[in-house]
């Protein structure tokens, strides 16, 4: 028995070493978890056309929407390790869902491997032009004074929008009600049309909205100002140090994938997050080329994990 089980593991390991050794033989397919148009859509396609390039196979990417992205994470995550599967996701996925979730269909930390992070940005805060605020302080007071009757939209329950919102309120003191969509598009849309005065949005559909005068921008939640909008101020120069949401997308593979793909992906990710057409293409829509190593990303899992359990916990948010 101990010899079978010895030609066993032996066996598996030398087709894992194998599978790395000629991987990719075919085209590679990237889950990403969201419909077509998204955010991490929109950033697993200037990678997968990149890495497409650079690897000389085609990165397909597989749109799979559903559950605040557990859907296509989850058929990811339960897909062989073998490199031909991967996963494009946003960080709300991997941590904030654990927390909102009563029951995940998947372990994050333990069914998917970490490979690289891909891009960050932060979300905005943007109100109606017609709400009489020129600034966050401006906003507080107008909370403040006007207690459970400003609402803001989001995305839905547990989107980021709706959590960057909820830290708001613990931090800034103020109660203001929350008024859920099914998805960003119908958020944005009864926002320009006065319906809902404010909301945490992302920041690529934001971005031409304020430009023209359409929505008016108070700040930004990342811990510098978006290049895609530098006269916009962080929410700490605005007086609200702790209101820090930084939405990042990065890839993972399923658990047992050969550490020498992992390490591959690693690398040329790396390679083409530098390059001019890369950056630019992402800086144009709000975003910023950022990479990490595998195990850079996996702590961030964790940290944020533990940060977002707080925030969701305080706000007694909880989904089936």
């Amino acid at each position: 028995m101990r010899l079978a089980a010895g030609l066993i593991v032996c066996t598996t390991l030398l087709t894992g070493h194998a599978t790395a050794q000629t991987w990719p033989a075919r085209s590679i397919r990237v889950v990403v978890p969201y419909p077509a148009g998204g955010g991490a859509d929109f950033v697993a396609r200037v990678f997968c056309k990149a890495l497409s390039d650079t690897i000389g196979q085609q990165f397909v990417v597989d749109n799979r929407g559903g559950a605040n992205g557990n859907v296509g994470s989850e058929a990811a995550a339960k897909s062989t390790p073998d490199g031909y599967t991967l996963l494009v996701t946003a960080s709300t996925n991997l941590t904030i869902n654990p927390n909102l979730y009563r029951k995940m269909p998947f372990d994050v930390q333990r069914d998917l491997m970490p490979i690289s992070i891909l891009a960050i940005q932060p979300t905005i805060l943007v109100v109606h032009p017609t709400l009489p605020a020129r600034s966050v302080k401006d906003l507080v007071a107008i909370a403040k004074a006007r207690p459970g009757q400003l609402n803001f939209g989001s995305a839905g329950a547990g989107s980021s929008a709706h959590l960057a919102a909820e830290l708001f309120k613990m931090v800034a003191g103020v109660d203001m009600v929350h008024v859920p969509y099914k998805g960003t598009g119908p958020a944005t849309a009864d926002l320009l049309g006065g319906q809902i005065p404010l909301m945490f949005n992302n920041l690529p559909p934001s971005v031409a909205l304020v430009k023209a005068g359409k929505l008016r921008a108070l700040a930004v939640t990342g811990e510098k100002r978006s290049p895609a909008m530098p006269d916009v101020p962080t929410m700490a120069e605005a007086g609200y140090s702790g209101v820090v949401l930084t939405l990042w997308n990065g890839m993972l593979a399923p658990a047992g994938t050969p550490a020498e793909i992992v390490a591959r992906l690693n690398t040329e990710i790396i390679k083409v997050a530098q390059m001019p057409e890369v950056r630019d293409r992402l800086v144009a829509e709000g975003t910023e080329a950022f990479t990490s190593t595998p195990p850079q990303m996996a702590d961030m899992m964790r940290s944020e994990t533990a940060r977002w359990a707080k925030v969701v916990k305080t706000a007694n948010i909880a989904l089936e």
